[in-house]
């Protein structure tokens, strides 16, 4: 029978399965989504919310227990200040997995394990937009390479105003001040 088993051991040592949630809850506070298995993000998302109840008060005692698994300060920070102070109102549920399909190779579920922002929406991402045709692709990529270098020639002709130099600057002198900042 399988009564009372309280998690899932996810075939590995107790050491490993530890430090396995450790990091991932770290790397779930750190980018605020992560793209891993069913089983592990079912088992990242317990801690993780435990954490977040926590952080929710933020006490000496509080930052020390969740100090022990979550390592690094500057995301210990963060989830005081940042992701906890954004909950306070919402009594669980901080958590949210969107399955994106099965991986190659061995067929795991895959999933994407996110925290839930102030106004139930996902965190956004910027993503680069992409053009359609062969030709405006190549016109999008010309047209940025032309605004890049207009943007370093005008940064090396101000820089270099800016450093005392004269304003009879050769070429050569504004070419090295280029290649330098690149």
């Amino acid at each position: 029978m399988k009564h009372r088993i309280g998690y899932n051991k996810l075939g590995r040592t107790a050491s490993h399965r530890k430090a396995l949630v450790k990091n991932m809850v770290t790397q779930l506070y750190r980018h605020e989504r992560i793209r891993t298995t069913r089983t592990k993000a079912l088992e990242v998302r317990r801690r993780a919310e435990k954490f977040i109840t926590r952080a929710k008060e933020d006490t000496l005692h509080n930052r020390r227990i969740v100090a022990k698994s979550v390592q690094d300060k500057a995301v210990l920070a963060k989830l005081f200040t940042e992701i906890a102070p954004g909950f306070v109102d919402r009594p669980g549920g901080y958590t949210r997995i969107l399955k994106l399909g099965y991986r190659r190779g061995d067929a795991a579920e895959m999933v994407l394990l996110e925290l839930v922002t102030k106004d139930g929406e996902a965190p956004t991402r910027k993503k680069p937009v992409k053009a359609k045709g062969k030709k405006e692709s190549a016109k999008a990529a010309t047209d940025t390479i032309l605004e890049e270098s207009a943007d370093v020639t005008v940064e090396s002709a101000d820089s270099g105003r800016e450093n005392g130099a004269a304003a009879g600057a050769t070429e050569t002198d504004a070419d090295a001040d280029t290649d330098v900042q690149r």
